[in-house]
C-alpha cells in the first residue's frame, strides 16, 4: 500500500450504493466517492460553523451589542496599531 491509502471496508448497504454510482459512470473509483463524501461533510461542517457564528452576530445585534462598520473598523485599527 502507498503512503497515504488506505482501505475501507463498506457495510453491505453502503456497498452496494457505491457499486451503483460506478456502473453509472457518476465516478471512476471507490475512492472517488469516498473523496467527494469527505468534501461535502467538511463543507456542510464548515456551512454549520458560519450560520452558527451568523446566529450570534444576529443574537448580538437584536441585544444591542453592535456597532456602526466605520465605528467598528476604527476600533479595529486602533487595537491593531497599539500591538
Amino acid at each position: 500500500m502507498k503512503s497515504g491509502e488506505m482501505t475501507v471496508t463498506l457495510p453491505a448497504e453502503l456497498a452496494t450504493l457505491v457499486r451503483a454510482e460506478l456502473e453509472q459512470g457518476t465516478y471512476d473509483s471507490g475512492a472517488d466517492i469516498v473523496q467527494e463524501a469527505l468534501r461535502q461533510r467538511y463543507k456542510a461542517q464548515k456551512l454549520q460553523e458560519l450560520n452558527q457564528a451568523l446566529d450570534i452576530g444576529i443574537a448580538d445585534m437584536d441585544a444591542g451589542r453592535s456597532s456602526p462598520l466605520d465605528q467598528a473598523f476604527k476600533n479595529i485599527r486602533r487595537a491593531i496599531a497599539a500591538k
